[in-house]
């Protein structure tokens, strides 16, 4: 069983592109790879880390949501200000607050079993529950590996207390 690192982030200025979409019309291969040759594009990142988002809608839930659930998600960097931004991208103020922060590895393919035990096994007995005012996120970092058996990737999760 993995336990998280819990974090109070600070908030972030991200550079990057964005589609909507759904699990079940998954576009994520088709946002990253008009992503990826452009990346360069962004002049002063903080780090080469990207940055995957998905940010739901006002009255989504992580335990009713289901393949169609729509959202944005967004392939981008973290910059240090938005005074550069490259033609036809868009910049996002990610707030910071309190992250349960797990370590992911292996395929992309296998993320929903990362999910499936942070909603259902570690969750429940946390003394958490979900922040849903603040987006859930990946970090693609230097261990991130496209495809491969061996990537690994931070999932921060928004948290908060629970409310007895």
């Amino acid at each position: 069983m993995q336990v998280p690192r819990i974090i109070k982030s600070t908030s972030k200025k991200l550079v990057g592109l964005s589609l909507e979409m759904s699990y079940a019309n998954n576009l994520t291969g088709k946002l990253w790879g008009q992503f990826m040759p452009r990346r360069n594009e962004i002049l002063i990142p903080v780090s080469q880390d990207k940055f995957s988002l998905q940010i739901f809608q006002d009255d989504f839930d992580w335990h009713s949501a289901n393949e169609h659930t729509v959202f944005i998600k967004w392939a981008a960097m973290e910059v240090s200000n938005h005074d550069q931004v490259p033609d036809g991208m868009k910049m996002l103020n990610l707030s910071g607050g309190t992250y349960a922060v797990f370590i992911h590895r292996g395929f992309s393919s296998q993320f929903p079993a990362t999910l499936e035990f942070i909603l259902k096994e570690w969750l429940p007995s946390s003394g958490y529950e979900p922040d849903y005012s603040r987006p859930q996120y990946e970090v693609l970092g230097e261990k991130y590996i496209n495809n491969h058996p061996d990537s690994e990737e931070e999932v921060w999760f928004p948290i908060k207390h629970t409310e007895i």
